[in-house]
C-alpha cells in the first residue's frame, strides 16, 4: 500500500460505517426512552412544587425561613439528576461484579447508624447518619444495594435456588440480617419493602412454588408478630382500623389525612390553598405529601399521580422483559427489581395516606422531601435507563452480525437505530 493511500481521507460512507460500529451512550437513537424520562421529570417537578406548597408555613414558623425545605429539595433533585447522568455511563457489568461489596457496604451503614454518637436519633428512631449540613438515611441505600445483589445472585445461583435448598436459604439469611438491622432502628416500613421486593424477584427468578409459599407464610407471620409485639406498632394498627375512635391521639395523622382527601373533592381547593398542611397534618411535606396533593388538586390530581407511578412500573417491567429476550439476565432482574421497589413503596405510601394501610414512615418516591430518597431513586432510574440502553445495544450488535458490515447490506436495518 502506498503512503498516499495509507493517509488518504476516508469517504463519507466509510466514516458512517466506522462510527456505526461503536455506538455510545450519548447516541439519542439508542437511548430513546423519552416517555420514561418525561414521566420521571414530571414526578420530580410536581414533587418540588408540592414540597414548597406544603412546607412554607412550617418552615417559616420553625426556622424563620419559608423557603428552607423548597431550596433543599431543589438542591437534592439537582444532585440526584447529576448523579444519574454520571452513573448512566457506567456499564451494568460493574454493578453486577460489585453487588456483594455494595451489600456489605449497606450492612455496614446499617450497623453504623446504630452506634451511639454516630447515628442520629429523630422522633425516637436511629435512622440517620449526620454529615454536617445533610443527614444520610442508610436504609434508602440498603434497598438499592439489596436489589443489585439479588439480581446478581439470581444469575449466578439461579439453578441452585430452584433445585437445592441451600441456594434458597443463602439469600434468605442475607435478607434476615438486613431486616433485623432495620427493625432495631426501628424502620419497619423499609424492612417490609426490602423483603417484599426480594421475594418478588425470587419468584420471577423461578424459585419453586412451595418454597415461595412457605417463605410468604413465614414472612407474614414474622411481620405480624413484630407488629403485635411492639406497643407503638400495635397502637398504629388499632388506630388505623378505627382512627375516629381516638382522633386526637393514635388516629390523629390518619383523620387529618382523610379530612384533606374530603376537602379536595373532584378538582381540589387549588395550589397553595390547603388547610390541613397548616400544622394539622404532621409530616405534610414528607410522608403525607400525597394527602396535600389530593386536597389541592382533588381526585383528578390524585389519580394522575397514581397513573404516573403505574406508567413507571409498567415501563420497568417492559424494559426487563425485553432485556430477558436478548439474554441479559442480570439486567432484566435489575429492571424488575427497580420496578417492583418503586411500585411497592408508592403503593404503601399512598395506601397509608388513604387509610388503606397502617401508618408507616415511607416517602413517596421522587416526590417527598428527603435527600437520600431522591438521590437513590434517581440512581435507580439511571440503572433502568442503562438496562434499556444495553438491551438496544445488544440488539444492534446482533443485527450487525446477522446482516454483516458490508456496504449496502444494512440500508434498511440501520435506520432502525
Amino acid at each position: 500500500m502506498s503512503r498516499a493511500m495509507a493517509f488518504r481521507k476516508p469517504s463519507a460512507d466509510e466514516v458512517v460505517t466506522i462510527k456505526s460500529k461503536t455506538p455510545r451512550i450519548t447516541d439519542v437513537k439508542l437511548l430513546n426512552d423519552h416517555w420514561l424520562l418525561f414521566v420521571i421529570f414530571m414526578l420530580l417537578g410536581v414533587g418540588i412544587v408540592m414540597v414548597g406548597s406544603s412546607s412554607f408555613e412550617i418552615a417559616d414558623r420553625k426556622l424563620d425561613q419559608p423557603f428552607y425545605y423548597l431550596i433543599r429539595q431543589i438542591s437534592y433533585v439537582m444532585i440526584g439528576v447529576l448523579a444519574a447522568a454520571v452513573l448512566l455511563r457506567v456499564p451494568l457489568a460493574f454493578w453486577e461484579k460489585m453487588g456483594g461489596y455494595f451489600l456489605m457496604a449497606g450492612v455496614l451503614l446499617l450497623i453504623l447508624v446504630l452506634v451511639p454518637g454516630v447515628g442520629r436519633e429523630v422522633n425516637g428512631s436511629m435512622r440517620w447518619l449526620s454529615l454536617g449540613i445533610v443527614n444520610v438515611q442508610p436504609s434508602e441505600f440498603a434497598k438499592l444495594f439489596v436489589i443489585i445483589y439479588m439480581a446478581g445472585y439470581l444469575v449466578r445461583h439461579g439453578d441452585a435456588m430452584q433445585t437445592a435448598l441451600g441456594g434458597f436459604v443463602r439469600p434468605m439469611a442475607v435478607l434476615a440480617l438486613v431486616s433485623v438491622l432495620l427493625l432495631v432502628e426501628p424502620d419497619f416500613g423499609a424492612a417490609a419493602v426490602i423483603l417484599a421486593t426480594s421475594m418478588a424477584m425470587m419468584f420471577l427468578g423461578g424459585v419453586r412454588f412451595w418454597q415461595f409459599l412457605v417463605l410468604v407464610l413465614l414472612m407474614t407471620l414474622a411481620l405480624a408478630t413484630l407488629a403485635v409485639s411492639s406497643p407503638y406498632r400495635l397502637e398504629r394498627i388499632t388506630g388505623f382500623m378505627d382512627p375516629w375512635a381516638d382522633p386526637f391521639n393514635s388516629g390523629f395523622q390518619l383523620t387529618q389525612a382523610l379530612i384533606a382527601f374530603g376537602r379536595g373533592e373532584w378538582f381540589g381547593v387549588g395550589l397553595g390553598s390547603s388547610v390541613q398542611k397548616l400544622f394539622y397534618l404532621p409530616e405534610a411535606h414528607t410522608d403525607f405529601l400525597f394527602a396535600v396533593i389530593s386536597e389541592e388538586f382533588g381526585f383528578v390530581g390524585a389519580v394522575t399521580i397514581i397513573a404516573l407511578f403505574s406508567f413507571v412500573v409498567v415501563r420497568a417491567f417492559m424494559v426487563g422483559r425485553l432485556a430477558e429476550k436478548v439474554g441479559l439476565r442480570f439486567e432484566s432482574y435489575l429492571a424488575y427489581g427497580v420496578g417492583i421497589w418503586i411500585g411497592i413503596q408508592a403503593f404503601i405510601n399512598i395506601g397509608v395516606n388513604m387509610g388503606v394501610l397502617p401508618t408507616k414512615g415511607l416517602t413517596l418516591p421522587f416526590m417527598s422531601y428527603g435527600g437520600s430518597s431522591i438521590l437513590v431513586m434517581c440512581i435507580a432510574i439511571a440503572l433502568l435507563l442503562r438496562v434499556d440502553y444495553e438491551r438496544r445495544l445488544a440488539e444492534y450488535v446482533n443485527h450487525k452480525k446477522a446482516v454483516g458490515n458490508k456496504k449496502g447490506d444494512d440500508a434498511e436495518g440501520a435506520s432502525a437505530w
